[in-house]
C-alpha cells in the first residue's frame, strides 16, 4: 500500500512494551489469559498498568480488563501474522531504533543520563525498545495485509459526503506543505580508519580462530537488534536488506569467512554467512557507526546558514539548492518537497510531522525559510542538519469535496478498514483458544467473544 493508514487507532489502542521508569514493586505472577499458545501474565498487565499511569494516560474503563483484552488482540495478530510468514524487515527494525535511541539521547543529554532516566543499562532499553518496535511493525504489517484489497471509488465518496448532516460534516485542521534541505555532517577520515581498523580486528580474530564471531557481535556490534543474537537477522530476500549489504551477503558462499568491510546508510559492517535457502539468506554481522563531532555539526550548520543567505539574495531557489546539495534521498528529487507517508500527499498536518521540523514550522509565514537546526533522521537514525521552507498553510476549515477529496475519500477508506478488522478480530476469536482466569473475566469487553459458556 501506498501509505500507512490509520487503521490501527480506529480499531483498538494497541498497547505496546513502553520503557518503564519506575521501579517494580514485587508481583506474585500468574497466568491470567491464555489466548492460543501464548499466556498473558498478570506481571505483564501490572506493568503495562504502571507504565500507562506513568504517562498519564487514560484508561478507558477498568484497567485489568482493557489491558489484557489489548494485550489478546495484540497476540491475535502477531500469531496470524506468524502463519502467514509476515514480518518486516529486519533493517527497518534496526532503523527505528536507532531513530528512536537517538533521539532519546538527544532529549536526556547523554547515554548515561539514558540509563539513569529510565533506571536501566543501555544494552537493556536497546533489548525492550528492538522487541518493541518489530512487534508493533508486525502488526502494523498485518494489517496493512487484510486491508490491502479495499479499493474506493469517487462515487463512494461522494455519496458519502452528501450523506453528511451539516453539523456532522469534518473538520480539517491546519495543513502545511514543506520543503526541506539536509547536510549529513562530515565524519573525519580518522574516525572512519579507526572503525574500520577495529573491524579488520574482528575480522582476524574470527579467522585465527581466537574468537566466535557471534560472541564479538554480542560484545561491540551497535545493531542492537541482532548484537544480543550475536549478530544474527535471520532468513532474510534480497529485498529485506539495504542494496550494499544484500550485494556482499549474497556473494558469500564460505560460513567460515568473514566479508570485507561494507558501508551502508547505517554505518560499517563485517558479515559472516550462516546458511542460504534458495533466494533466501541468513547472516550474522557486526556493525560500527562513526560519530560526528560537534564541530562537523557547527561546520554543517555554518554552511546552510550561507546557502540560506545565498537564496534570500536569489542567486538561486531554495528548488534547485534542494535538488543539487539536499543529501536527503527521499526529497532533494522533488524540489525538497516532503511527502506525507501516510496520506501519500504533500500536505502535513503539524502532529505528523517530525517533531523537529514541526517547532521550527510553527511560528513561519509562508515562504520563509529557517535557520538551520539539527534532527534526526527518522528512517535512518542519523543526526543531520537542516533548513526548511514553508511552502503552504492552509488554514482549518471545514471539509468540502473539492478542496478535500484526499480528506474524504481517506475517511471513507479508514470506515471500511475498520469494519472489516472489527469483523476479523471476532471470526478469530471464534477460531482461537482462549481462556481466562476466574475473577478477570467480569469485565465489559469491547469483544464479547472472549468468555465462553
Amino acid at each position: 500500500m501506498r501509505k500507512l493508514t490509520r487503521v490501527i487507532g480506529l480499531v483498538f489502542l494497541m498497547v505496546i512494551p513502553v520503557l518503564s521508569v519506575v521501579a517494580q514493586d514485587n508481583v506474585v505472577d500468574e497466568v491470567v489469559w491464555i489466548v492460543g499458545d501464548d499466556a498473558i501474565l498478570k506481571s505483564e498487565v501490572e506493568e503495562q498498568y504502571r507504565n500507562l499511569q506513568y504517562e498519564g494516560q487514560k484508561i478507558d474503563g477498568d484497567p485489568y480488563c482493557v489491558i489484557p483484552e489489548q494485550i489478546a488482540i495484540q497476540k491475535l495478530f502477531l500469531h496470524q501474522a506468524k502463519l502467514d510468514s509476515i514480518s518486516i524487515p529486519e533493517s527497518q527494525v534496526i532503523q527505528q531504533v536507532e531513530a528512536r535511541m537517538n533521539y532519546f539521547i538527544a532529549n536526556i543529554g547523554s547515554k548515561e543520563k539514558l540509563e539513569e532516566y529510565f533506571n536501566k543499562p543501555l544494552s537493556q532499553i536497546r533489548e525492550e525498545l528492538t522487541d518493541m518496535v518489530r512487534e508493533q511493525g508486525t502488526v502494523q504489517e498485518m494489517q496493512r495485509h487484510l486491508v490491502k484489497d479495499i479499493k474506493i471509488t469517487p462515487s463512494e465518496v461522494r455519496r458519502y459526503f452528501s450523506g453528511l448532516p451539516i453539523d456532522s460534516i469534518p473538520y480539517i485542521p491546519t495543513q502545511v506543505e514543506v520543503q526541506i534541505i539536509t547536510i549529513n555532517p562530515k565524519i573525519p577520515q580518522q574516525e572512519i580508519d579507526n572503525i574500520k581498523a577495529r573491524l579488520r580486528e574482528y575480522s582476524d580474530r574470527v579467522m585465527k580462530g581466537e574468537a566466535d564471531f557471534s560472541t564479538l557481535a554480542i560484545m561491540y556490534s551497535q545493531d542492537p537488534g541482532s548484537a544480543r543474537m550475536g549478530g544474527e537477522l535471520g532468513f532474510m530476500g534480497r529485498g529485506s536488506l539495504v542494496p550494499e549489504y544484500a550485494n556482499v551477503a549474497f556473494n558469500l558462499n564460505d560460513p567460515k569467512k568473514v566479508s570485507k568491510i561494507v558501508e551502508t546508510e547505517f554505518g560499517y559492517h563485517i558479515i559472516q554467512l550462516i546458511e542460504k535457502r534458495g533466494d533466501r539468506i541468513n547472516t550474522r554481522h557486526i556493525l560500527l557507526k562513526p560519530e560526528v563531532a560537534q564541530k562537523d555539526i557547527d561546520d554543517a550548520v555554518s554552511r546552510l546558514d550561507s546557502l540560506k543567505m545565498d537564496i534570500n539574495a536569489k542567486k538561486f531557489t531554495f528548488e534547485e539548492a534542494a535538488q543539487y546539495i539536499s543529501q536527503d534521498k527521499d526529497t532533494r528529487n522533488n524540489s525538497g518537497l516532503m511527502v506525507n507517508q501516510e496520506s501519500g500527499t504533500t500536505k502535513f498536518e503539524m502532529r505528523n510531522l517530525p517533531q523537529e521540523i514541526a517547532k521550527v514550522v510553527d511560528g513561519m509565514a509562508v515562504g520563509d525559510i529557517s535557520a538551520p537546526f539539527t534532527m534526526i533522521n527518522q528512517k535512518r537514525g542519523k543526526e543531520v542538519v537542516a533548513i526548511v521552507k514553508l511552502k503552504s498553510r492552509t488554514e482549518g476549515h471545514k471539509a468540502n469535496i473539492s478542496d478535500d477529496y484526499q480528506a474524504l475519500k481517506s475517511i471513507v477508506e479508514n470506515a471500511k478498514q475498520h469494519e472489516l478488522i472489527q469483523e476479523w478480530i471476532k471470526k478469530k476469536q471464534k477460531e482461537t483458544y482462549i481462556r481466562i482466569k476466574e475473577g478477570w473475566r467480569n469485565c465489559e469487553f469491547k469483544y464479547d467473544g472472549w468468555v465462553r459458556q
